[in-house]
Formats: structure tokens, sequence, C-alpha cells
């Protein structure tokens, strides 16, 4: 994904991120009964934003309209499975109304949607639960169509439960290929399935407003987005690679909270008690703060009672993997480096007719960049070209190597800033990617430093997968016949860049700590290789064909 965050002066672009789950028994739902004045004010400047700033230039229509309320019903029911033909004919006859609605900041047609949503599933969990436990014959042959785009939301609430019988029936063979006894699985499924309606009764009005928004932004381009303020709390460490927590990798299985992995070096590493597998029973603050009870909420939930200031207390309730009954750990709290996640190197060594050779190779994620360091003006804030310069200082410390393999196969985009100072490492100076924005005026962004930090033989690793920034130095480093391009025969084939808005600072300029508002990531631009290429479509074409296991 590309950004631009139209502060110029630090040229903060993006491309391309991934970022989901979910969780267990009943606790209180939360009440969605009407858009609150938040909503509306959001809505209200992202459809502005939408209409002024967006690279289409296209008004919100009734085309936009009719295809929202589709995406929307598709983000909620994908796989036809809760709503009945005549919810989505009646949604339907708003197809030329959201528009309108929208614009002014109104979104109750969302919030109806999702009320007979739940309705629906509520009428649903019933049987499927009857169903787990009915018999089955898995001697009859029957099919599941799994292509949802094709299928046709069910007439009846006897077609639905017929669509169930056959779901739980596949889900039970797939657990029982896993090895599971018969009472493992359906209780693996009554959990997995209550947990669904709970978590989906834990909705709030952030994660509403989030998923409708999105479904109009997707009718625009698929890059463009609606960031709650969790959302955008969730992209901002992952851009800077850190946080304030206990250094654990959390998901979910059937409705528990399981830790998947402890960061080395973090606080719960450090503590040596908290194991992968241990499920999360409790969360309480603090030294003597009440225990709450976190079976059952959402994964979003959990980890926001998890992280907190550096240097504090929480203490988590938890049943080991490994033992019987249930323990709490006091963890304080520290900042977690996401080591994993910035530039690597390593040195493999090769020896051919009697002479080694020594490649360097640097391993790249993402292109990563503190944007909120970078907008106080911290000096040394934490960046991909920062790193990368680092370790060909390290290889070059550690006696030289005689080529550099950059790896960009599993590299999705960030930051343009990084991907054009990046860039200038290997190039001695000149324009890097050119931007076209809708009213078609051309803009080159330059590497305007003079000099390099390697000037040898560089090969640059690439994928199907690597995207966006990844195709703006793949080109440049190709129009530029600095390196060779390795691997599938082209990039992902994305070309446009994204803004990247913070909602509350631009409504609330003057005020020193504006409200959470989330953030718009919107289509802008276009950009060009500096050859004046287009990657949309056709990514960068690799020199020497070396296709991936993917």
């Amino acid at each position: 994904m590309l950004f631009n965050s139209l502060k110029h002066h630090l040229r903060v672009t993006f491309f391309l991120t991934f970022f989901s789950i979910c969780v267990s028994l009943p606790l209180s739902a939360v009440e969605l009964t009407a858009p609150t004045a938040k909503d509306r004010r959001i809505t209200r400047v992202v459809t502005l934003m939408m209409e002024r700033a967006h690279l289409l230039q296209h008004e919100l229509d009734d085309e936009i309209s009719n295809r929202s309320i589709t995406s929307f019903i598709d983000r909620l029911d994908p796989m036809r499975l809760y709503f009945l033909k005549s919810d989505v004919e009646g949604f339907m006859k708003k197809k030329d109304t959201i528009d309108d609605m929208v614009s002014e900041g109104d979104i109750t047609f969302a919030y109806d949607v999702f009320k007979t949503y739940l309705e629906r599933i509520d009428e649903r969990l019933p049987v499927i639960n009857e169903l787990i436990d009915a018999g089955h014959d898995f001697t009859a042959n029957e099919s599941i169509n799994t292509d949802w785009d094709k299928v046709a939301f069910a007439e009846s609430a006897d077609e639905a439960k017929d669509r169930w019988r056959k779901r739980i029936k596949y889900n039970l063979l797939v657990l029982k290929g896993d090895d599971e006894t018969e009472e493992r699985s359906k209780e693996r499924l009554h959990r997995r399935y209550n947990s669904f309606a709970n978590q989906m009764h834990r909705t709030d009005s952030d994660e509403l407003l989030e998923m409708f928004l999105n479904s109009v932004m997707a009718s625009f381009d698929p890059h463009t987005s609606y960031m709650s303020p969790t959302t955008l709390e969730n992209f901002e460490i992952v851009m800077r690679l850190n946080l304030d927590g206990i250094g654990a990798g959390l998901t979910m299985q059937d409705g528990d909270t399981v830790i998947t992995k402890i960061i080395p070096g973090g606080a719960a590493d450090k503590h040596g008690e908290l194991k992968v597998n241990d499920r999360i029973v409790s969360v309480g603050q603090g030294e003597e703060g009440e225990m709450e009870d976190v079976i059952g909420m959402k994964l979003d939930e959990v980890v926001q009672r998890i992280r907190g200031k550096a240097g504090t207390i929480v203490r988590i309730g938890i049943i080991p993997a490994e033992k019987t009954g249930s323990t709490v750990l006091n963890i304080t709290r520290a900042r977690i480096e996401l080591k994993d996640s910035e530039a690597q190197a390593k040195v493999i060594k090769h020896t051919a007719n009697d002479e080694e050779f020594k490649v360097g190779v640097i391993s790249l994620p993402s292109f990563y960049m503190d944007m909120d360091a970078a907008r106080r003006g911290v000096r040394d804030y934490k960046s991909t070209t920062r790193d990368v310069r680092a370790l060909l200082k390290g290889f070059e410390e550690a006696g030289g190597v005689d080529a550099i393999l950059l790896d960009l196969s599993r590299n999705g985009g960030g930051s343009l800033t990084e991907a054009i100072d990046l860039t200038g490492l290997f190039i001695d100076r000149g324009p890097v990617v050119q931007v076209k924005d809708p009213t078609g005026r051309v803009t080159a962004y330059e590497d305007e430093n003079a000099g390099v930090a390697w000037d040898g033989p560089l090969v640059v690793l690439t994928s199907k997968f690597s995207a966006s920034a990844s195709e703006i130095f793949a080109g440049a480093i190709a129009d530029y016949g600095r390196g060779i391009i390795v691997g599938d025969s082209a990039t992902h084939g994305k070309g446009t860049v994204q803004s990247l808005q913070d909602l509350g600072r631009e409504l609330f300029r003057n005020t020193p700590n504006p409200p959470e508002f989330g953030a718009l990531k919107i289509t802008i631009q276009q950009f060009y290789r500096p050859n004046g290429a287009s990657t949309q479509k056709h990514g960068v074409a690799a020199d020497i064909i070396l296709p991936s296991f993917s």
C-alpha cells in the first residue's frame, strides 16, 4: 500500500498492507441502537474527502450506492448462511438512496442491516447446536458450493437449515481428519459458533462504522479504506516496529485467547512463565486491580487490556498448556521491539573453482517507518533505510561481501519515502518515481543525495507478493541498470499511491490532543517508474525468472 500523508516535507507514502480473527462464551452484548454523533461526523468528512481528493474524482452516486450495499452484505455474510433472500431484497430497495444518506453522514442503513444480521444469527444458533449433536450420514454423496459469488441466498429457514446441515457435516469431517474424537469435535464446534455469535453481539459502533465505510470505499477502489482508531493504532505499530506490552503473540482458537509466540527479549520472555499454547482467561491492571474475565471477548479487546505503558504491571490469568488448574502472572510491561519484522542480514558463502564468494543477503519484509516520530521531528526515527545502511556497514566491517541480494519476495510495501531513500543507497542521484495526480500533473521524486552505500553487484529478489513500494524500488533499480531482478515473471502489479489522513488531526487542527477519529487511506495518485512505465497490472518484470513456491 502506498500512502502520501500530504505532509509533503515528509513525503510519507505507503503501499498495500495486510492485517484479523474470532472468540467464545457470552459476555454482555454491546447495545447498538443508532449512529452516534461521532459516526455522522466521520462519515461526512470521509465522503467529502472521497469526492474531492480521490484519484477517480467520482462523486458518491447510485452506482457507488449499489456496489456499497452488495459489498456490505458480502462482508457480513460471505457464505450466504445467515441472511434470507427476502432480507437482501429489502436491503436493495435502498440502493438508490444510500449515497444521499451517507453524504449527509447518515448510516442508519448500516445499523438496520446489522440488526437483521444479529437476529438471523440468533435464529440460526439453536439450529446449529442441534445439528452439531444430530447424527450424520457420512456415506451420502453431497457437496458444498464454495464459489460464494454464485450461491444465492436461501429462500426459507428450511433451506438455510439444510445448508447448515452440510456445513456442520463438513466441519465434523475436517476435525475427524485432524484425529479429533467425535465428542471433542462436537465440543469445538459448539464453542466456535457460540463464540462467533457472542463476538457479533459485541460489535461496537467503531467496528460497524469501519465495516460499512470500507464497503463504500471498496466501491471506489480496492486500496482505499477507513481505519478505526484501533486499526490505526495497529497499523502504526506495524510501521514503527515497536509497542508497549508484554511481547506475546495471541490468536483465537474456538473462542479461547491462546499464546502463539513469545517475542525474544520481551517482557513475557524475561518473566519466563508464560508459554506458547497457554490460554488467557482473565486480565487485571496493576498489582491490585480487579481481575476481569476475558473468556468470550474479541481478540482486540483482550489485546487492548494487555497493552499499556511500559513500566506498569499487568496481571494475566492463564490456564497453562502443560499443567492443570490456573495461575496468575504479574508481568511488567516494556517497550517491545518487533525485530522479526525489520531488515535482517546474513552472509552466504560459496566456493567455485577454489575461490570463495560471499553474498550478503538482506531480507526486507516491508518498507517501515515511524511516522509519528518523523512527524514530531525526532532525528533518528526508526526507518528501513537507516537499518539497511547499518546492515551494509556491518558487512563491510566483517570483511566485506562480493555481492548483495535484497530479498523483497514477501514485501507488500510501506512508505514511499523509504522506497525512495533506500533506492538512494544504490544509485548516485536522480528520479526514483513519478506520480500523476487527478489533474494530470506529474511530479518526480528524486534521490537528491550524492553517493551510494553499495556500488557492487546487486540482485533484487521479487515475487508476485512484492507490491507498491517494492515495485518502486525494483523498477528504479531495473531502469538504472543498477541490479538484476530475479523471481516470479513479474511483481504484484500495483501502481497507485494512497494518502493516510488522520481524521482527528484533520478535524481538530488547532487542538493539542485531538480526539481519536481513525484515519482515511485514500488513493490520490498513480505512480510511474523513472522510464515512464506503469506497474499497474503489469508489475516489474524479472530479468531471470525463478518461480516461487507460492
